[in-house]
């Protein structure tokens, strides 16, 4: 049975599965926002570090434990706040839709408090508004993570995946290398403010050009309270396989947090680099990573389609554990060039570096390799995710799945970062990062483990079991 929203798309009103193919315009627009969300996260992880290291007066042991407190309560209110406001957006009827009002109010809040971030000159006002962030971020990302499933037609969830992590991938490189100009020049506000700028660009284009006609669900005279809570009903208990995956999720993306959050520290204790040289590595190592998921997310994409989802996110995590674990052990392969501590250095001088240091040569082929990963994970998990959720409810169950994006980084931070401090010790020894890094290589197989009970069919031909 199919319906229609007046000029909106047909659907299936019993599985609330769009039917109607989009254009790739379309297409791309819906995946565009990505880029604005990920290049904030991105870049805000790598200059809070920066600063923590290089600005304020931290110990040398306590800077991974002193940016899991900085995050902690942001963390928090993400995981609460996310699901929260993607349930209600899923009942919400408005001119503009049931997902644009939140997405446009969340974006202009996010770049007013990345504002206070960059201007904050001590660590109680950097935890504020950190906090402040991640409640209007998620605000918006709630609603906005409901648009593939409401849109996208089952024959283009694989394309449409793909697309959303091609656009994670170029705002977690765009993040990145703005966090590295940033500690290189120094220049961290001008980073944040540039940061949000693009955030509200991605925004409007998503706002202005993407259709909403998703119709909102009826309350049946509910108050909005309960409309709330309803995101944390028990019956999402039997939802066997969206439990396992969102489990399996937050481990792999522990994974790549643990390399993502600590590999500046990673290039300034393991390799001994400078700051300055630090910095300007960093935008080549983004560049790999950028290079290797690009690379994969389609190819990885189309293969899902046909063998299915889970052989290939069991590759994803196969070939990310071989990657960092290259990365661990590259420190201890040889001894440095000299030049290593160059205070200020050149790009030539930093490609003469590269090329003569046999340790970045293996890091860095273990980061192209979990790059590729990387790539192959964010399209085929968002897929089988959108697969297996019930499509009314949308909002609710794709604000719920990102409880393991939201805290994955803080406790990759958490574990790893404290890891690291017990192991290097107030010394900053090398050792420290390189221990943080076979910890997530471990990651990779409890998140290979956690996906075995997925049932990875389609929603509307698996039909979900009595609680």
């Amino acid at each position: 049975m199919t319906a229609s929203t007046g000029s909106g798309p047909a659907y299936d009103i019993v599985t609330g599965r769009p039917i109607d193919r989009l254009p790739a315009r379309e297409l791309l627009r819906v995946s565009l926002y990505w880029l604005g969300i990920s290049s904030i996260f991105a870049g805000l992880g790598f200059i809070l570090l920066a600063r923590l290291e290089l600005e304020f007066a931290v110990a040398g042991d306590a800077v991974g434990r002193t940016l899991t407190l900085l995050l902690l309560t942001g963390t928090v209110i993400a995981i609460v706040v996310q699901p929260t406001i993607g349930s209600i957006s899923d009942y919400t009827k408005s001119r503009w839709g049931r997902r644009k009002p939140y997405i446009f109010i969340g974006t202009l809040l996010d770049v007013v408090f990345l504002a206070g971030i960059a201007f904050s000159q001590e660590l109680i006002a950097l935890a504020a508004f950190v906090a402040l962030l991640q409640f209007t971020s998620n605000f918006a990302q709630g609603p906005f993570q409901g648009y593939v499933p409401d849109l996208v037609p089952a024959r283009q969830v694989g394309l449409a995946s793909a697309l959303v992590g091609i656009m994670q991938v170029l705002g977690n490189v765009t993040g990145f290398i703005i966090g590295a100009l940033a500690v290189v020049t120094g220049e961290f506000a001008l980073a944040l403010i540039s940061l949000g700028l693009i955030e509200l660009v991605t925004m409007l284009a998503v706002v202005i050009k993407v259709r909403d006609p998703h119709p909102g669900k009826s309350r049946q005279g509910r108050p909005w309270r309960s409309i709330a809570a309803e995101a944390w009903g028990l019956d999402i208990l039997k939802e066997r396989s969206f439990l396992w995956l969102v489990s399996s999720r937050l481990a792999v993306l522990m994974a790549g947090g643990v390399l993502v959050g600590l590999s500046l520290l990673y290039l300034l204790r393991s390799l001994a680099y400078s700051q300055e040289l630090a910095g300007t590595v960093s935008i080549f190592v983004v560049t790999l990573v950028a290079i290797g998921t690009v690379a994969a997310v389609v190819p990885a994409a189309r293969l899902s389609d046909r063998i299915g989802r889970k052989p290939v996110i069991y590759a994803s995590c196969a070939l990310g554990a071989v990657g960092l674990a290259l990365v661990a052990v590259a420190p201890d392969l040889a001894s440095a060039p000299p030049g290593v501590s160059i205070p200020s250095p050149d790009v030539t001088t930093v490609i003469e570096l590269m090329l003569s240091d046999t340790r970045f040569h293996v890091a860095a082929f273990g980061v192209i390799l979990y790059g590729l990963s990387a790539g192959s994970f964010l399209a085929v998990d968002w897929a089988l995710m959108t697969d297996i959720i019930p499509k009314a409810s949308s909002g609710r169950y794709m604000g719920l799945s990102n409880v393991a994006t939201a805290s994955a980084g803080l406790l990759a931070l958490a574990i790893g970062g404290t890891l690291m401090d017990v192991v290097g010790g107030a010394t900053r020894g090398p050792a420290g990062p390189q221990a943080a890094m076979w910890f997530a290589v471990v990651l990779f197989g409890i998140g290979a483990l956690l996906l075995r009970p997925v049932d990875q069919r389609r929603r509307e031909v698996a039909p979900v079991p009595p609680a």
